[in-house]
């Protein structure tokens, strides 16, 4: 499900118009005190020391590899990110992603490229997510999320989309909440991030996002589906933390739907209670 066609929100740029080498070594093993070495000779019994000896040049071979293959080839430094067609790789930097959180949402995040990348992935979870329908809960995400200057106006777009209408069609009641025995769903997943602008203090990142979205429960009209999107977050740093400033969203980029035999209402809805989500980090 796009913000579009479940969530409604619509506006202008700035606001969603959518509501996402070929050398080797090779080293001979011990062989059994009957074979044969190269030339016909007699392989010698070796000692316990011999033995102890050629294990440890293996065991140091087995740790020079891995440690080799760790790297995965040239690194880049904090001030020079990749730029373009190349995406940069999701690794572990030793930097946490956020320092604390403001209620549920992550907050704290680090005044540089990495830090606007990992709040973008964030906030689009927040944006997408089922609480954002709870008119309590959405004033408290807004204040917490956007600019301060952009509050204001936030809260009367997502107050106008989510309308009582709205929250009809999708058989939620006034607050935001379920049918009894119903489960509604709208949980986001980031697949990846990229920076397409970055200064000091601003930057728009796209957040490439999957989800699972509707409502689980025996009678649902609005069965829970998976979607594929792409959110584009203007974000600036303000009051010492990331903030948004403008967001939008499209369709896609999405794979062929895997031939797999769909969960029934039950699972789904267990699953959305006993799976908790992620702090995402780049």
């Amino acid at each position: 499900m796009s913000l579009g066609d479940e969530h409604g929100y619509g506006g202008d740029s700035g606001r969603s118009d959518r509501v996402g080498g070929s050398g080797q070594t090779r080293t001979r093993l011990p062989e059994g005190g009957g074979s044969e070495v190269y030339g016909g000779a007699r392989r010698p019994v070796r000692t316990s020391r011999s033995l102890i000896t050629v294990v440890g040049v293996v065991v140091l071979l087995i740790a020079a590899i891995a440690f080799a293959n760790r790297g995965g080839g040239e690194s880049l430094s904090d001030d020079e990110p990749k730029r373009g067609g190349a995406a940069e790789a999701t690794a572990a930097t030793g930097v946490k992603p956020v320092d604390g959180k403001n209620g549920m949402i992550p907050s704290g995040f680090a005044h540089d490229e990495q830090g606007a990348q990992s709040a973008a992935a964030n906030f689009a979870v927040t944006l997408v997510s089922a609480e954002i329908l709870k008119p309590d809960r959405r004033q408290e995400i807004v204040g917490q999320i956007f600019v301060p200057s952009k509050v204001p106006e936030l809260e009367a777009e997502f107050d106008k989309a989510y309308n009582q209408d709205f929250l009809d069609k999708v058989g939620l009641d006034k607050d935001g909440n379920a049918a009894e025995g119903m489960t509604y769903v709208s949980r986001t997943a980031p697949v990846g991030t990229k920076v397409t602008a970055y200064t000091d203090d601003t930057a728009t990142v796209e957040v490439w996002c999957t989800g699972v979205f509707g409502t689980a429960g025996v009678g649902s009209t609005k069965p829970v589906t998976n979607d594929w999107f792409t959110m584009t977050l203007q974000i600036q740093w303000s009051g010492n933390d990331w903030k948004v400033a403008g967001f939008s969203q499209k369709d896609g980029p999405a794979p062929v739907n895997a031939d797999r035999a769909a969960s029934g209402a039950d699972e789904i809805a267990k699953a959305v209670d006993e799976y908790g989500g992620f702090t995402y980090a780049r």
